[in-house]
């Protein structure tokens, strides 16, 4: 049986928000594609209609607000990977973007469509926890904001109304004194959906770390953050003791499932295993 949804396709914010109010609850955003028309082509959806926001150019973009970044929903990884402002602002970023597919869905796929996307393994989401990101989102009743690490409710499930869109989200620069680190663990080195994907970010100063924010994905039905290992960290003076202690609390503290790609045991070893590898760093 055929499938051939309807498409809107607007070219102003105020015409997607109008559609939004009047088909939000039977209409799929479509941006980039890379993960819908998969879903698509696999007859996996069940949207009649789907609202085009591809021509939103005011939802494109990379902007310097002084302390903090903002990075528009329809911001591509490639624009991510090639921004000055993201390369100082938030190197890590970079990281997570080249490891997402191959140079076509970087020159396609957005930063938006990867955090509604919901997937837990979502390979920019642990870079925007880690640096507690905060997301706009906006309707004909007006624009909040959220903290990225209260965006989502459960396995592919956000606090966004059916007449919401993601119109930007926010990061806070790294400092001085602070450095970042991304690294994901696939099966390949390209093109995979990943095993355990981390982000950290961490202030130190005299061999102490002064605060740090962990972030994991593909261990829960979310992107989730570390709070017990940061807590073991926070005021700690890094040593190879304080590392090994780290490396238990975290394999401890997140609870993955075994599926097709991994097993539970795994993923808490690799998960232990890469903190250990950015505190090395940092000493």
């Amino acid at each position: 049986m055929s499938y051939h949804p309807t498409a809107f396709s607007p070219t102003t914010l105020g015409a997607a928000y109008d559609l939004l109010t009047e088909r939000g609850r039977n209409a799929k955003i479509i941006a980039g594609g890379t993960d819908l028309m998969v879903l698509m082509n696999a007859h996996q959806l069940d949207a009649a209609e789907f609202i085009d926001i591809w021509r939103l150019n005011e939802l494109r973009g990379v902007t310097d607000e002084g302390e903090t970044i903002r990075i528009g929903a329809l911001t591509t990884y490639t624009q991510l990977i090639k921004s000055s402002l993201i390369q100082q602002g938030a190197p890590a970023l970079v990281e997570a973007s080249r490891t997402i597919g191959a140079v076509q869905i970087q020159n396609r796929g957005t930063i938006g469509g990867n955090i509604v996307n919901a997937s837990p393994a979502g390979d920019s989401l642990p870079v925007l926890a880690a640096f507690d990101a905060a997301v706009e989102i906006g309707s004909v009743r007006g624009v909040r904001q959220i903290a990225f690490n209260q965006f989502y409710t459960g396995y592919r499930q956000t606090v966004m109304e059916p007449d919401e869109i993601l119109l930007a989200v926010r990061l806070p620069k790294l400092k001085d004194n602070e450095r970042s680190f991304f690294f994901k663990v696939g099966t390949r080195r390209a093109q995979a959906i990943s095993k355990v994907v981390m982000a950290m970010k961490a202030q130190v100063a005299d061999d102490t770390i002064k605060s740090i924010g962990i972030s994991v994905g593909s261990v829960a039905p979310t992107v989730v953050r570390a709070p017990q290992t940061e807590s073991r960290l926070t005021n700690a003076k890094l040593n190879t003791t304080i590392i090994e202690q780290a490396r238990q609390t975290i394999s401890r503290e997140i609870a993955p499932i075994t599926d097709l790609r991994s097993t539970e045991h795994y993923r808490r070893a690799v998960t232990g295993n890469v903190l250990a590898k950015f505190l090395r760093q940092l000493l």
